[in-house]
């Protein structure tokens, strides 16, 4: 993928668990649930805010457990990190660990079992020893500084696993769990806790209302028994500091646990219901359900709160789909080829991605199935000399560096270094080079180029399983305001299409006015460019629109992407 304001399709790590449902832990006869993720510790710093409710400003006093003091609330940022990506937090690992015999994981993106933690009188477990949280603790924090921060909930679960690594997999996989199912839940559960709350969200510090909602999202979504989904998030959220606070929590989390469901709006009011039912804003599902009509609306609402499973791309300058997969298969992993990318394969998720087999040798790299549409439907010739000029992080510049000459280019310098990393990795280094440069003001010095990639800065709403911070940070207003951006690049990009040459434009976005209206305005503005659809049709073949290229989120289990693809007439 790539990011939510320009994505793209190779990050070394996911952002999403497995399985096209919530993993749930298996209890232990002494009460404790287990995890099937990951995840440490976080440092929090001041708050600011991108919850769904909005938040006011509430004096601190030490009497009021769980009282957050005066702040100002910060806007999302423009754009997440997604691991093909979107985008990525962590998978699990399910074949060997380099230099290790087999390892046995669980969920990729969804973990299963929580690391609650013992009664006093029983010894403290490992895990706690060594990361010094328990898995609750970790996500509380995790949870709060992704709040604090208006960080992407990806990129903070990853950096903190990478730096506590856990001694087992499921806690890791628990702690994914509980921060990114109770992100996707988000709405329902703040709905739920509003029931029971003599105060607004808003007054609530981070790690409190974290606390509350994770404990919530284990009530309501895991098979979590009630007594340890409570009686451990409480004791998580002692160990952040935040005894004070428990009281107050263990008082709300119980009220919840007498109820069998999430409470929900009545609904006579259809669009309020399904916003608080699936967790997006009430503007989305009415926008989406105006744009797609009831069935298919609802049928992506429900695919946004699914775990994405891991899905790479074969290098083909390295092997092939099928040598691969034998190959996969004599490690003992059940990977199956993709329905629709015929360089895409499906692999179980469990353990980290770099340890699963064929990281290290650069056999693939990590990419959803349908941005790996966007490098084929492009159908570039062999020995072009391309421009990506939107390219981090890296995935479709790698795809087209498997057979063409590749100029990457992004605003962002800080984020080259990681293309080039991946580059090498993939063998790929002599075939793409990078350069700092921004995307709406080329200079004529690059010259000309035999096809350009524009993987657009977008609204990064057909992402939404992958970066679910994403649905309440996104206002209706950013979906004109990024095309305005995307036509600026537009305008800049073509000049460097040599005539005959490609223009392929692409976004992660399943917004009409940041893809089909968009290419319809720049069309209409330069006949000297026409759209064409590739010769060769994808089989089966996909949804197109004047030989456009569409993906929904749905039951397919593809991110939303649009890609047009403009031939350059003499």
């Amino acid at each position: 993928m790539k990011k939510p304001h320009g994505h793209s399709g190779g990050a070394q790590r996911p952002s999403a668990a497995p399985g096209a449902r919530s993993t749930e832990p298996r209890v232990s006869k002494s009460g404790v649930a287990r995890p099937n993720r990951k995840g440490p510790p976080v440092a929090m710093a001041p708050r600011a805010e991108a919850p769904a409710t909005p938040r006011r400003s509430a004096p601190h006093t030490a009497s009021s457990a769980g009282v957050s003091p005066p702040r100002a609330s910060s806007p999302g940022p423009a754009s997440p990190d997604g691991a093909s990506p979107a985008a990525p937090a962590r998978f699990p690992t399910s074949t060997r660990a380099p230099g290790s015999g087999p390892r046995v994981g669980n969920a990729r993106k969804r973990p299963d079992s929580p690391g609650g933690r013992a009664p006093a009188s029983r010894p403290t477990t490992p895990e706690v020893i060594a990361a010094g949280m328990s898995p609750r603790a970790l996500a509380i924090s995790i949870m709060a500084r992704v709040a604090a921060t208006d960080a992407y909930l990806n990129v903070v679960l990853d950096s903190v696993l990478d730096e506590h690594r856990l001694r087992e997999a499921r806690n890791s996989a628990f702690v994914t769990e509980l921060c990114y199912g109770a992100t996707r839940r988000q709405l329902a559960l703040d709905y739920a806790l509003l029931k029971f709350l003599d105060r607004p969200l808003s007054q609530l510090e981070d790690k409190v209302l974290a606390a509350l909602r994770l404990g919530a999202y284990q009530l309501f979504f895991m098979r979590v028994p009630s007594h340890a989904a409570v009686a451990d998030t409480i004791e998580g959220l002692k160990q952040v500091g935040l005894g004070r606070a428990s009281g107050f929590v263990n008082a709300i989390l119980r009220k919840l646990s007498t109820l069998t469901a999430p409470p929900l709006p009545d609904e006579a009011d259809r669009d309020e219901w399904l916003s608080v039912k699936h967790s997006h804003p009430l503007w989305l599902v009415k926008k989406w359900l105006r744009q797609f009509g009831p069935e298919r609306a609802e049928a992506m609402l429900a695919a946004d709160n699914v775990a994405p499973e891991l899905v790479v791309r074969v290098n083909t300058s390295r092997t092939t789909r099928d040598e691969l997969l034998a190959e996969f298969a004599g490690v003992g992993l059940e990977a199956r080829p993709t329905v629709f990318s015929s360089v895409g394969i499906v692999l179980p998720g469990s353990g980290r991605v770099e340890d699963l087999f064929g990281y290290a040798e650069g056999l693939w790299q990590v990419q959803d199935e349908a941005a790996q549409l966007v490098g084929l439907y492009g159908a570039i010739p062999a020995n072009a000399r391309v421009l990506d000029a939107c390219a981090a992080p890296g995935g479709k510049a790698c795809h087209l560096a498997e057979s063409h000459q590749v100029l990457a280019v992004d605003l962002h310098g800080n984020k080259l270094h990681k293309i080039l990393a991946e580059a090498g990795r993939l063998g790929l280094s002599e075939q793409l080079t990078v350069k700092q440069a921004d995307a709406s003001a080329l200079s004529s010095s690059l010259g000309f180029f035999d096809a350009v990639l524009i993987d657009a800065p977008c609204t990064g709403l057909g992402t939404l399983r992958r970066h679910p911070e994403l649905r309440y940070r996104r206002v209706e207003v950013d979906v004109a305001r990024l095309a305005g951006v995307q036509r600026a690049i537009l305008e800049s990009c073509q000049a460097r299409v040599a005539p005959g040459g490609l223009l392929v434009y692409a976004v992660c976005s399943i917004e009409s006015q940041e893809g089909a209206d968009q290419i319809e305005m720049f069309l209409r503005s330069h006949p000297e460019f026409t759209a064409e659809a590739p010769t060769q049709p994808f089989t089966p073949p996909l949804p197109t629109a004047q030989g456009y290229l569409r993906t929904l989120p749905g039951p397919e289990g593809m991110d939303g992407f649009f890609a047009a693809r403009l031939r350059k007439l003499h």
